[in-house]
């Protein structure tokens, strides 16, 4: 079977890991194609982040993704000529005495790795925010912690990507996955073919030795059309904007650990969320209105100033996390589950941390293609034989990342 167009590694998903898996191929002297569904980078998880950066995870593997992503966007400019629009606001959490250990433990892993993260008493952190702090034990902050531009990020690493020869085709899902028995053979479907004949109908095919699935909340679905079972599953998030507040503000991104949830400053607004546990899964549309008033009413039992702040529903956005089973992501090649598996390589299933890591997976997905194997980082923890038993059969996997926000 012939192709209309190959390249040594296919990439599906122009967001934010996408565009760093393709910078760092191109970098390591692979030809590249990026196939994205819309009809611009980064409209997916990656543009509809809160945009936040941190180092304090539980599991020592994301703690190490995300600091060193945050040291790669905190040079980025002088790396790169472009800015990231890295901002250390730094992220604040606010534990209950029944979670202190935890998060102390914690915080002395991150130290140990080299990230700035200290403890604080609440009467310290309400100089960072202002908070009732009944039932607050003591807060963890994050001094590198911040924001970024995902947007530009992701332009930039595309751009470099091309200079270097990557193709980026947008309007183009992929609607079948085979291999051949030498490479993978992708069916994209065009938008404007796919209106005039049917959402299904391929009008180019793509192919390349290697594929990384980089879709976002999609990865599961993309998987699938390869015959593969990756458990990453869409989870509708809202991130809800107040109206401008009077005077200047700089808060952190504040998390009230006991309720999950959290607030930052945003311009002169203040943006809020939480992540619903009763949240089922699955690809619903709009700001979630009937989460509002539980979410404001979390936030003002913690900031009570909040109570005389208006809400501004136009400002407030949506969208998805890419959840896995244990809130880790996907890293790494396929298992040999079935011919072809060892050339389809995962990069997906970040539930709300890709913008945090992209940086550092883009250089282990190059490795991980490029030399056979990541070593930069041990990827041992989140490769897809997490979730196979002995025998090769799925099963329930039993550490998780535990600090979500």
């Amino acid at each position: 079977m012939s192709s209309d167009i190959t390249a040594d590694v296919a990439i599906i998903g122009a967001g934010i890991v996408g565009a760093a898996a393709a910078f760092r191929l191109t970098e390591g002297g692979a030809s590249v194609i990026v196939l994205e569904a819309a009809g611009a980078p980064a409209t997916g998880s990656t543009g509809k982040s809160a945009a936040g950066v941190r180092v304090q995870f539980s599991e020592a593997v994301n703690v190490e993704l995300s600091w060193a992503s945050i040291q790669e966007y905190r040079a980025f400019h002088e790396l790169y000529g472009v800015g990231s629009g890295y901002d250390p606001l730094g992220y604040l959490f606010l534990v209950p005495d029944e979670q202190a250990d935890t998060y102390r433990a914690s915080s002395d892993l991150q130290r140990r790795l080299g990230a700035p993260v200290v403890e604080l008493g609440p009467t310290e952190a309400q100089a960072l925010v202002p908070f009732a702090a009944e039932g607050v034990a003591l807060a963890t902050f994050g001094s590198a912690d911040g924001i970024i531009d995902p947007h530009a990020v992701t332009h930039a690493y595309l751009n470099l990507a091309k200079r270097r020869g990557a193709r980026l085709f947008l309007d183009s899902p992929v609607r079948s996955a085979a291999w051949d028995g030498s490479a993978w053979r992708l069916g994209v479907a065009e938008a404007s073919a796919s209106a005039a004949r049917g959402p299904g109908h391929v009008t180019r095919t793509v192919g390349a030795g290697m594929v990384v699935n980089a879709t976002g909340a999609w990865a599961g679905e993309v998987a699938a059309l390869a015959g593969f079972r990756v458990p990453v599953l869409p989870m509708l998030r809202s991130v809800y904007a107040t109206a401008p507040l009077p005077g200047p503000h700089r808060y952190p991104l504040t998390v009230d650990v006991a309720s999950g949830y959290y607030l930052r400053s945003e311009g002169r607004r203040v943006i809020m969320g939480r992540s619903d546990p009763e949240q089922p899964p699955g690809f619903f549309e709009s700001v979630d209105v009937q989460d509002l008033e539980r979410v404001v009413g979390f936030g003002v039992a913690r900031f009570p100033w909040l109570a005389d702040v208006g809400l501004d529903r136009r400002a407030s956005w949506w969208g998805y996390y890419e959840v896995t089973p244990d809130d880790q992501p996907i890293i790494g090649r396929m298992p040999p589950v079935a011919p072809g598996a060892s050339a389809w390589l995962n990069a997906c299933g970040f539930s709300g941390h890709g913008v945090q890591q992209a940086a550092m997976v883009g250089r282990l997905i190059a490795e991980e293609a490029l030399r056979g194997k990541a070593t930069t980082l041990d990827l041992a923890p989140l490769r897809y034989e997490r979730f196979l038993d002995e025998r090769g059969e799925y099963r329930a996997v039993k550490r998780r990342e535990t600090n979500i926000v």
